[in-house]
């Protein structure tokens, strides 16, 4: 009963003070901060298409395919691969350095936004979303989302799938803080907000929740692909060569972040063991006085 009382009372002061403004924030925040994870959907699905279509002998056909399907394959990709890969190595910096880009202004003391990289903000902003929505539109049309088996039948253990989605959180945090936050709070309150828990943990659900439903499974294709074309000896392009890499970048983030917050915790440990052994060792010297 305790227990329950305590979490509910930490509830309700995480929504305490909750205004129906913030409430759109938050949810337009989450929605296109998962443009990000959404992006790597897609490359995987795209991946997929590019692969069945070039095992097909029509493939190498006149057969002209349908626009939306040309769309997706061909230029999507190429951007998204771009954009992917910048915020990915941008994640990779602040996971060694902690350092991360900002759009605050460092020689004025208030939360003011500088105008240029507010506007390159909102290019990357709108250049994600129109590639995501065309993308989806696309592969959907096409029907790429109709089998829910797991690529090329090859699966990888769960300790590495749960890895790639901390690379990925730290990647998706990246991505809302340089580009996404500072667009949002313009839009909705004009000013540079502070990062809030309720925000965060909405945020990190959604994320969980996209993962488990598709990317857990799906996402492995950009992998599994190379290794497939491998075994077969087919062309690897430099596309599907990049998508392997950010699968594999993002993994290494993973790691580093598990590794650094497993030394993080070993140091708190031995710092409060060393303060618990000093003040022993104090409170023996006073008896002996």
């Amino acid at each position: 009963m305790v227990a329950t009382s305590s979490l509910q009372q930490k509830t309700k002061d995480l929504l305490k003070g909750i205004t129906p403004k913030e409430i759109f924030y938050i949810f337009t925040f989450t929605i296109l901060t998962l443009l990000l994870p959404l992006s790597f959907l897609l490359l995987a699905k795209f991946s997929d298409a590019q692969y069945y279509l070039q095992t097909l002998t029509w493939y190498h056909s006149p057969h002209h395919f349908p626009y939306a399907l040309t769309l997706a394959l061909h230029i999507n990709p190429l951007i998204l691969y771009v954009l992917v890969s910048l915020f990915s190595m941008a994640s990779f910096i602040h996971v060694l350095t902690g350092k991360i880009i900002t759009l605050r202004d460092p020689s004025s003391p208030s939360s003011t936004v500088v105008q240029p990289r507010l506007y390159t903000a909102w290019i990357l902003l709108c250049t994600f979303q129109v590639c995501v929505g065309l993308g989806i539109e696309g592969s959907i049309e096409v029907g790429l989302y109709d089998s829910d088996e797991s690529s090329f039948g090859v699966e990888r253990s769960f300790l590495s799938r749960v890895v790639f989605l901390v690379g990925l959180h730290q990647t998706t945090q990246v991505w809302a803080r340089m580009v996404v936050r500072p667009v949002v709070d313009d839009t909705v309150f004009g000013v540079e907000r502070e990062v809030r828990l309720v925000e965060r943990a909405v945020v990190a659900a959604s994320l969980g929740g996209l993962w488990w439903w598709r990317l857990r499974e799906d996402v492995e294709s950009l992998v599994v692909m190379v290794e497939a074309k491998k075994e077969q000896l087919m062309d690897v392009r430099v596309s599907e060569f990049v998508g392997w890499w950010l699968y594999n970048l993002t993994v290494t983030i993973g790691m580093v972040k598990v590794i650094r917050g497993l030394i993080e915790m070993a140091t708190i440990f031995l710092w409060r063991r060393n303060a618990t052994i000093s003040k022993v060792e104090h409170c023996e010297i006073d008896d002996n006085l």
